[in-house]
């Protein structure tokens, strides 16, 4: 079974007004020079998945300029052993619609059907910046094993906004945030409970892989105090938290205030403090022990997301990421500047030049 894009049309979507792909289950080989377009087509594909896709970007920012008409996507979905046909598009900035075999659909009913994973530039700071970065890179994990993550996580955001303004507003009278909190700890222990579980499918998946690539040891902790396990718990650090909350302005409990760590197994040494390169070896290690992780647990490896990465990994490891890739099955779309980052693949592959005339975007099936 795979789970693969093998038709996609961009519409004014960023530097594309109109592009055009017809594809197989095979990983696909973008390149072309910087500011051609590539990530752009992976932003596209990022977005037959729930959320704002791998740049976190706003609708509106999406779109093409200086048209700024709005954007559409469609594409064929072939999802184990079934054919979706979908559709998501902005009008004029406006929040990003979804359509699913034709009907209306929610973005976490994408979630249902499609499973995609990414990995890109910017995250190969995760492990020395915030721990914003950090929740939103195990959150994305735990939504592709179990996609209500994404309901609840949004569930949780809405209570807890509420319940700042009134810490914002010194609201004291105990009967405005009763319910609030009960929402939260409902939700929250659920988060909680999806992160842990995440954690161990990827440490099985690490456990059991012969790979090239170095296992990490990850660990869920609080930056203040500790998450409690029972959903009563957590409601009951909520209501005694009030006071330090109504000082500060904002919750300070809660699984938003969780992070990952993680360290180097094999060297015991932490994340942080590992060499750039160590720390990008790391990161592929998870990508590929999620792919693993839901290659057996759904059926069908995700599609994969990997943007130039190629260039950051010696010719050791670049030929066993894609024997990796090769072996799981995995549709990975993969972004470089020549073809030359790709001759491992040989035949194992398909390849897409971009290139850029007058600012607009042009691909074409090597």
């Amino acid at each position: 079974m795979s789970l693969s894009l093998t038709e996609l049309t961009l519409s004014h979507f960023r530097s594309h007004r109109l592009g055009r792909l017809t594809l197989d289950s095979r990983p696909v080989a973008i390149f072309g020079p910087n500011g051609a377009g590539k990530t752009n087509i992976l932003e596209a594909v990022s977005l037959f998945s729930p959320g704002r896709g791998l740049r976190r970007s706003s609708a509106d920012d999406m779109t093409r300029r200086p048209e700024a008409l709005g954007w559409k996507l469609t594409g064929v979905l072939q999802a184990q052993g079934s054919v979706h046909e979908i559709e998501t598009w902005s009008e004029k900035g406006a929040a990003r619609q979804v359509r699913i075999d034709e009907k209306s659909a929610s973005q976490i009913a994408l979630g249902r059907i499609a499973r995609v994973l990414w990995l890109i530039p910017s995250m190969d700071r995760l492990w020395i910046e915030g721990a914003d970065g950090r929740r939103r890179f195990l959150d994305r994990m735990a939504l592709s094993f179990m996609p209500e993550h994404a309901e609840v996580s949004l569930t949780y955001e809405k209570a807890m906004r509420e319940r700042n303004r009134l810490l914002k507003d010194q609201v004291r009278d105990a009967h405005w945030y009763g319910a609030l909190e009960a929402q939260m700890a409902e939700a929250g222990h659920c988060i909680h409970r999806n992160r842990v579980r995440a954690l161990a499918l990827l440490s099985g998946a690490q456990e059991q892989a012969e790979t090239t690539f170095p296992a990490a040891d990850l660990e869920l902790v609080q930056t203040e105090g500790e998450m409690p396990e029972a959903q009563s718990d957590l409601r009951e650090a909520f209501a005694e938290s009030r006071f330090r909350d109504l000082a500060a302005g904002r919750t300070l409990v809660g699984p938003h205030r969780a992070d990952l760590y993680g360290v180097y197994a094999a060297k015991s040494v932490p994340a942080r403090d590992c060499s750039t390169g160590e720390q990008k070896a790391l990161l592929v290690s998870l990508i590929l022990a999620n792919a693993r992780a839901l290659a057996e647990q759904i059926g069908a490896p995700p599609i994969l997301l990997l943007d130039e990465v190629s260039a950051h990994l010696d010719a050791n490891r670049r030929a066993a990421l894609y024997d990796e890739i090769c072996a799981l099955s995995a549709q990975a779309w993969m972004t470089g500047t020549g073809p030359e980052l790709f001759a491992e693949l040989g035949s194992k592959a398909q390849r897409v030049e971009v290139t850029e005339v007058n600012g607009v975007s042009q691909i074409a099936v090597a």
